[in-house]
């Protein structure tokens, strides 16, 4: 993984999210101009501080890394959801999405 995909990534989430990079940053316990330095790419954080970047957006070090995923937090509810469905219900489910990628 380059960084550049890295900052992409953290930048593509923290505005979907519609925070800003000030607010984020002291969000997660870090001072004002943290994820700034790390958007315009004279930072990269450590581990425990990218752990506490994907608990902040609620999703796990493997959905930050799946860059085809606009979406992760939304995928994830997701797929909790469709545990709790029956068989009968996925089905319909199923030719929903078929139909809505077509």
């Amino acid at each position: 993984m380059q960084p550049e995909e890295f900052i992409a990534r953290l930048t593509q989430l923290r505005v979907k999210h519609g925070v800003s990079a000030r607010d984020m940053s002291l969000s997660i316990g870090q001072n004002a101009s943290y994820i700034n330095n790390i958007e315009n790419g004279k930072a990269l954080p450590s581990m425990t501080v990218f752990f506490y970047i994907c608990e902040y957006f609620n999703i796990s070090p493997q959905e930050f890394f799946s860059y085809e995923n606009p979406n992760p937090e939304k995928t994830k509810q997701l797929e909790y959801d469709l545990h709790l469905l029956t068989d009968n219900q996925l089905n319909i489910v199923i030719d929903l999405v078929k139909e809505f990628t077509k």
